[in-house]
């Protein structure tokens, strides 16, 4: 009588962490950064029409990396929350650690639980009003969530883009310009081509200083042009 066939339970885990790892890893790569009036989001990203940065609530924004569809359907999930949330209590009570702590929690319950996990790695950024800080969260594949500060990668070759940024985000928080140019560099160390055009990058802040009451604001490829050859 054959035996059964027995894999265990850290072989199973690790072998989910490998395949994860691997989908992300084909993704293009996403830099957060800080700069003096809020963060800038900067994402290696070829089309015009499958966006990898976007706005999920008032001073909140969501990008992904790895598998589109299943990070676009976690964009969706957190809108959906965000919105009912806000609407149930206050806006003032949706944050971006509350949302990041939804994604922990959705993620590694999908990893835990499910066959396949899913390829993506996301983060949350939420600019803080006044003299509160601003916040980016990065949650892993399966849902290990880190608290990181002035800049946060994603995707790609994020350790290259990690290891170029580590001594060169200079402090105090730079202007718009220097951020987008360094956040540049950094894609370009770390790319899938030697070369990225201006019309390759999708790029967006959440701005402090904006009057209006939406923070988040698409940059032009005009305005990535100016910023980028400066």
């Amino acid at each position: 009588m054959a035996l059964p066939y027995y894999v265990s339970p850290e072989q199973v885990m690790q072998d989910k962490a490998e395949y994860a790892k691997k989908g992300i890893a084909k993704g293009r790569s996403i830099v957060a950064m800080e700069y003096d009036q809020g963060v800038l989001l900067t994402a290696d990203n070829p089309s015009a029409s499958l966006h990898k940065v976007s706005e999920v609530y008032d001073c909140i924004a969501f990008s992904g990396a790895g598998k589109y569809s299943e990070f676009e359907n976690l964009r969706k999930a957190g809108i959906r929350h965000a919105d009912l949330k806000g609407f149930t209590y206050s806006r003032e009570d949706v944050t971006a650690r509350s949302l990041a702590n939804t994604y922990s929690q959705a993620l590694g319950t999908i990893f835990s639980q499910e066959l396949k996990p899913l390829e993506v790695e996301i983060l949350v950024v939420g600019i803080g009003m006044g003299t509160e800080p601003n916040e980016i969260y990065r949650i892993s594949f399966d849902g290990s969530i880190i608290d990181e500060r002035a800049y946060a990668v994603i995707g790609g070759r994020a350790d290259v883009l990690q290891a170029y940024l580590k001594d060169r985000v200079p402090t105090p928080l730079p202007p718009l310009g220097k951020a987008l140019a360094l956040s540049y560099a950094a894609l370009l160390e770390g790319g899938n081509s030697a070369k990225i055009a201006s019309e390759g990058l999708e790029v967006a802040v959440l701005d402090r200083s904006s009057k209006a009451g939406r923070k988040f604001r698409r940059l032009s490829i005009a305005e990535i042009r100016q910023f980028i050859s400066a």
